[in-house]
């Protein structure tokens, strides 16, 4: 007797909350993208051109599908080739290998690869979400591997936190 009015108990808060949020107009998804898909139908990415003095080959290519991907798989958005209600472009401004870690003998033990994006966000239907801003992020590595050699899994790596911080700053309207 005592489980089945907690039970119901519960089954009614349940309900209740329900009830009440459904007036509500709070935006959440998995993704933690929060679009108001009433306004915003289309999403375009430019391609981010490389202007820093230091190139990697595939950093360009790799950034601007990362996003691109990103933006299809975790939004209803339609991705289109330009003039998307929601549009991203801009340019890599940084990339550099610094030394990070300093052994006894003074030689560098550690390396740590940067890389800084310069993003423009347009949100033509919601322009007080527009922004021009710049990201950056890195990766260490050991100094026993060339950067040559460690640049094709850095770069996969810092792309993919740098695409999470300009999605994040771009659609997750906390």
């Amino acid at each position: 007797m005592r489980r089945l009015r907690t039970l119901t108990y519960t089954l009614a808060t349940c309900v209740a909350v329900l009830l009440t949020a459904g007036g509500c107009s709070v935006k959440y998804s998995f993704s933690g993208a929060s679009v108001n898909y009433n306004l915003s139908k289309t999403v375009s990415v430019a391609y981010f051109t490389n202007m820093a003095a230091m190139v990697a080959p595939i950093l360009s290519p790799t950034l601007t599908d990362e996003l691109t991907s990103k933006l299809a798989s975790q939004t209803r958005l339609q991705v289109v080739r330009e003039d998307g209600d929601l549009a991203f472009s801009g340019e890599i401004i940084g990339y550099s290998s610094d030394p990070v870690s300093i052994s006894g003998n003074e030689y560098a033990t550690q390396n740590r690869l940067t890389i800084t994006v310069r993003v423009k966000f347009v949100n033509k239907k919601e322009p007080q979400y527009s922004f021009e801003k710049t990201f950056s992020n890195y990766e260490d590595y050991n100094t026993n591997i060339l950067l040559t050699q460690a640049e094709g899994t850095l770069i996969p790596q810092i792309v993919e936190k740098l695409v999470d911080d300009i999605f994040n700053e771009a659609l997750s309207n906390w």
